[in-house]
């Protein structure tokens, strides 16, 4: 099989992923990520989605399959797409990159980009919900030979000066993996695109670079914006990024209506009975809800209902119907038994 090329010389690849606090020189989870990076030729769009499409469903096919996403371009930057594909190990992963299979759609596809496909392979890291305007870059490095060590310090002197920098989240760094990814790749997080540009650019980071060029021969560029919802994160096997806004409206009701009512029940009126202020009983409501919903309740709604709010899932007027029917019903289950309840 011919290799994809790891990113071009000096080119640094921005990718969103989601990444640790703190820089890491390994990680114990086996956790395997191949990040792809595509610029698709004008006007071939379309058959683009179509194709990654199909390679989604395709990958869903191999033992260890855990997600795929795929990132359109950000608002001014080239025709250039992302996908992501996440397996539960490292054998699983490049079971499906040395695959027959995939072999064949990239044959299939070879007249759908500008130039060859870059990746990178991500061994360990443990993803975490990130906010819509949160942004990552990931840097691939070529370390020369007997300079590991001093490529590990600076790593780490770059990481105390990213700390300092506006907007830093996290950082973690992934180790080559034998025979998958020659490359150091370092992962940083910010929260976002305005502070990450601010420091891309920043005369610090210039200077760590010049020192930098002592322990690795090059380092790879590039950018690609994306967003995503908090409260809703799928496959995004045709790019579309979230549910359409009344099906998102619809879900978060379904969940919040019940879990509102059950704190004013509870919690509520414990608040009153302690006489808490209104301004203050409501505020702790809020938080409470707030949290019930993003971190409990909404992932098990998706989930549920990723038949009818998954874009690439939906399709026909059954499925539509069917989903919206179910959503209803929850609304009348909801109604009779908190009425039942507070009569």
């Amino acid at each position: 099989m011919d290799k994809v090329p790891i990113c071009p010389e000096n080119r640094l690849c921005t990718r969103l992923l989601q990444v640790s606090a703190r820089a890491s020189r390994g990680s114990a989870a086996d956790n395997a990520t191949v990040v792809t990076s595509q610029k698709v030729r004008e006007g071939r769009t379309d058959e683009y989605q179509r194709w990654q499409d199909k390679t989604n469903r395709a990958a869903r096919e191999f033992e260890g399959f855990v997600g795929a996403e795929v990132y359109p371009p950000g608002a001014g930057e080239a025709n250039e797409w992302v996908a992501v594909f996440r397996f539960s190990g490292m054998d699983h992963l490049t079971a499906w990159l040395d695959s027959g299979r995939r072999q064949e759609l990239l044959e299939e596809a070879r007249g759908l980009f500008d130039e060859p496909p870059t990746q990178e392979v991500l061994h360990g890291g443990t993803p975490a919900q990130v906010a819509p305007e949160v942004v990552t870059a990931v840097i691939s490095h070529v370390v020369k030979p007997g300079y590991e060590q001093q490529f590990l310090n600076w790593q780490e002197k770059t990481l105390k000066a990213q700390e300092k920098a506006p907007g830093f989240m996290g950082s973690e760094l992934f180790k080559p993996v034998k025979g998958v990814q020659e490359h150091w790749v370092v992962v940083f997080r910010f929260d976002s695109r305005e502070h990450l540009d601010d420091w891309l650019e920043s005369d610090v980071r210039e200077t760590l670079l010049e020192e930098g060029r002592r322990y690795f021969t090059s380092y790879d560029v590039r950018k690609v914006g994306s967003a995503f919802s908090g409260w809703f994160q799928f496959d995004h096997g045709n790019g579309e990024g979230a549910p359409p806004n009344w099906k998102q409206a619809m879900t978060v009701l379904l969940a919040l209506y019940p879990t509102v009512m059950v704190i004013n029940l509870t919690v509520g009126l414990e608040l009153n009975h302690l006489k808490i202020h209104e301004y203050l009983g409501l505020f702790i409501g809020n938080i409470l809800s707030v949290s019930a919903l993003t971190w409990l309740l909404m992932p098990l709604v998706n989930r549920g209902l990723a038949f009818w709010l998954v874009p690439g899932r939906a399709i026909g007027r059954r499925v539509q119907v069917m989903g919206a029917a179910v959503v209803v019903l929850g609304y009348l289950v909801s109604l009779a038994v908190f009425a039942l309840i507070t009569r």
